[in-house]
């Protein structure tokens, strides 16, 4: 078998044998065979945009170009990679708390809209609600509320992190009604003061995280599914009774394999999808529960390697999904100690080595997981690899400093700026020269992957990755899309080549991808 599949490989990719370059593959959009309708690429304003968000209004406003403009330069250059949803901390009170929060980090502390008295303080999360509005003026329209952790004056242990007390809810059993009044008071509440609403949002964050069990390194929760259903039903009561249509959503599980069994937890915290959406789950079950949609959120941290696992786990994943007939966004990842391919975590990566790592799991979570949305975590970060923009703070309130962009955000920007909400995912079919079907053939995990998409608008998007140190060839059937002309644009290593228009070319062409890019193809 795997003789088989080598041969296969040297057959239909285009390289150097023997000095005899071998034919290009032949990609075909399946324009009758519709996968999932796409809806958003987002990322977080945590944690950097509370101080950010105060900094000197120009340098706001180039952020906010990079990570939320549709708009191009006059060479036709996007300006930005047009981030469709932005999502929002709903912070729990450990900023006031200062070190008596135990988050050593001020960037990893965040303020809460309530006070000690109960009533609200408006002012409060100032630097994130800026980044909203400037969002906003972009063309974002919709926004998630996330939190970490409920207010500091609800929790069992007077704190946003869980300090160790195990893997129940840092929630006190009389403040469940006083939590889900808060939620529905912060979603009115920065509607009305800022003319934001809150399309989405979701109680909780990772609550089987393990390492939320522990603390204290930021603010977090953990929960049962039990917990988290009875949360959510409180908090669909609460919306109904005030007429508010924002979505409920559950449950930012911190890896997929809680999602669909268990993984360095018991019952009560994995089968999410069976707990959550499956009638026989009757203490837990959320499908007629008004403004929870039958969705399901994940991240996709921990289980991108080794390679095999990065298709298994999602499509492992899709099964239980299709089986309970639930949708699926990922909405928050980052580089971890597990991606040993690209160092780890540890210090910010500006090129494409980190960029080509992460295109390579925005497409296995799109094309085997069937994600309608793909949310990076952090826009903002340090030294890092969580950010899509890296920040050097000169002040030591941290009000003014500068950024710089990376090849990871505008690696992105293939998929953001170009696959607008409401685009259909199409299969693709790959070919060899001599037009035999290459099974698998959209996804060679260290050549060439391709996915495709039609817009509401009718264009067509393709975006191709080159993982492979040498160039590929390949070109696109005419038989399903004609003889369609196609701007092509790329991201690369070399200085400038982010989202750069490189010409056009029309179907049946052989079009050239350099080693360690990335290429959207947009149809005119």
């Amino acid at each position: 078998m795997k003789g088989k599949k080598i041969i296969a490989l040297c057959g239909f990719f285009s390289m150097v044998i023997a000095g005899c370059k071998q034919p290009a593959i032949h990609f075909q959009l399946e324009t009758d065979r519709p996968c999932q309708t796409m809806t958003y690429f987002g990322a977080s304003d945590a944690w950097s945009m509370q101080f950010i968000g105060l900094w000197p209004e120009e340098k706001q406003n180039q952020i906010a170009d990079w990570l939320f403009s549709t708009e191009n330069d006059a060479n036709g250059q996007p300006k930005g990679i047009g981030l469709s949803l932005w999502r929002f901390n709903v912070g729990a009170g450990s900023a006031e708390q200062g070190d008596d929060s135990q988050i050593a980090s001020p960037w990893m502390r965040a303020e809460c809209f309530l006070q000690p008295d109960g009533t609200y303080n408006w002012s409060k999360q100032q630097g994130q609600r800026n980044f909203l509005k400037l969002a906003k003026e972009r063309g974002v329209d919709k926004f998630l509320a996330f939190l970490n952790s409920p207010p500091v004056y609800y929790t069992q242990n007077g704190l946003a992190t869980n300090t160790g007390r195990g893997g129940t809810a840092n929630l006190k059993p009389d403040c469940y009604e006083k939590y889900v009044r808060f939620l529905a008071d912060v979603v009115q509440g920065v509607e009305q003061h800022d003319g934001i609403k809150f399309n989405y949002i979701c109680p909780f964050n990772e609550p089987d995280g393990h390492w939320n069990w522990v603390g204290p390194k930021q603010e977090g929760c953990p929960a049962t599914n039990r917990e988290i259903a009875r949360t959510v039903r409180l908090l669909s009561r609460e919306f109904v009774n005030r007429n508010m249509d924002t979505q409920i959503l559950v449950s930012e599980s911190s890896d997929y394999r809680c999602m669909f069994r268990t993984h360095e937890t018991d019952w009560q915290r994995g089968y999410q999808i069976q707990a959550f959406f499956c009638p026989d789950s009757v203490d837990t079950y959320l499908g007629d529960t008004p403004n929870v949609p039958r969705l399901m959120l994940g991240h996709s941290y921990w289980t991108t390697t080794p390679l095999s696992e990065l298709r298994n786990i999602r499509s492992q994943l899709r099964d239980t999904l299709d089986k309970h007939d639930v949708d699926f966004w990922q909405t928050e990842t980052c580089i971890m100690g597990n991606d040993e391919e690209i160092g780890g975590g540890n210090g910010f990566d500006h090129t494409m080595k980190t960029a080509l790592y992460v295109a390579r799991i925005i497409h296995h979570d799109i094309v085997y997981a069937k994600a309608e949305s793909w949310q990076w975590w952090r826009a903002i970060g340090g030294d890092y690899k969580d950010g899509l923009i890296r920040e050097y703070t000169t002040d030591d309130n941290f009000l003014d400093g500068r950024v710089e962009d990376s090849k990871l955000m505008w690696a992105l920007g293939n998929y953001s700026r170009f696959i607008r909400p409401g685009a259909v995912r199409l299969s693709v079919s790959a070919f060899d020269q001599t037009g035999a079907l290459i099974p698998d053939g959209d996804t060679d995990q260290q050549g060439l992957m391709c996915s495709a998409y039609k817009n509401v608008d009718g264009t067509y998007v393709m975006v191709v990755i080159n993982y492979a140190n040498e160039e590929k060839e390949f070109s696109i059937d005419k038989e399903k899309v004609g003889n369609t002309q196609w701007q092509i644009y790329r991201t690369s290593d070399k200085e400038g080549e982010n989202l750069l228009p490189v010409g056009k070319v029309k179907s049946g062409k052989n079009i050239q991808i350099p080693a360690r890019s990335i290429i959207t193809l947009q149809s005119n």
